[in-house]
């Protein structure tokens, strides 16, 4: 009985949906003309200071003995269209990130509830003392502006889901692949770490629904005012 509940109650928020992915708008040629204009502009502003910024990093690196793996750490992301694609960041995690959150999820059942319901943990172990400082300043997604230069990603859009997550973002994935991922976007602005996978999900599709380039200027606007008040880094 429950089972059947469970599959009715998940028919109909597909029902709910379904609607909404039918009225995706196909944005306009003026909208992606100038937003690509605008993304290769600060996208090579954005690669030449991270010249200095690298080598600053690096030299925080070797004062903390923290440099015992590359600066940069590419991850595949999902793009516009479901295309997969390398993100850079400066690293932040020790070596063997994904096998350490392994072991520490299978032994910490409070961590496990946490990171399924966030996909973040607040008190990640794999985090290094040069990592802590660039995620809280998020310098540590500096290196995409490099990504939004080569044209996967944009300045503004939803926040690049991991491949494994595809199946967690159920019909919302559909609507989100619609547009270019971001730098920054709906869930940068709302509180980050703070704010369920499943609330980012309904923010990024809601999103690709309504983007237009006076809201992508709120939200650029609104990301400094976050960086500045560190709201929701972890």
């Amino acid at each position: 009985m429950a089972d059947n509940e469970a599959i009715l109650l998940k028919e109909q928020e597909n029902e709910e949906i379904k609607p909404l992915l039918g009225d995706i708008k196909k944005q306009n040629i003026a909208y992606r003309f100038v937003k690509r204009i605008v993304d290769v502009l600060a996208g090579i502003v954005g690669v030449v200071l991270l010249i200095p910024i690298m080598i600053v990093v690096e030299a925080l690196r070797i004062i903390k003995k923290e440099n015992d793996g590359p600066l940069f750490y590419t991850q595949l992301r999902i793009g516009k269209n479901g295309r997969q694609f390398k993100m850079y960041k400066f690293r932040s995690m020790c070596m063997n990130a994904d096998e350490r959150l392994k072991e520490y999820l299978q032994e910490n059942e409070e961590a496990r509830k946490e990171y399924k319901k966030y996909k973040k943990l607040k008190c990640d172990p794999r985090i290094t003392k040069v990592g802590k400082v660039l995620r809280a300043t998020s310098l540590d997604e500096f290196p995409q502006f490099i990504n939004v230069l080569k044209g996967d990603m944009s300045l503004v859009g939803p926040r690049p889901y991991l491949p494994r997550e595809q199946k967690e973002m159920g019909e919302y994935y559909i609507g989100i692949i619609k547009v270019k991922p971001g730098i920054t976007g709906p869930w940068q602005i709302k509180g980050r770490s703070k704010i369920t996978f499943e609330d980012r999900l309904k923010m990024d599709f809601e999103y690709a629904n309504k983007s237009s380039l006076l809201r992508d200027a709120k939200i650029l606007v609104k990301t400094f005012t976050k960086v500045i008040d560190k709201d929701g880094a972890i």
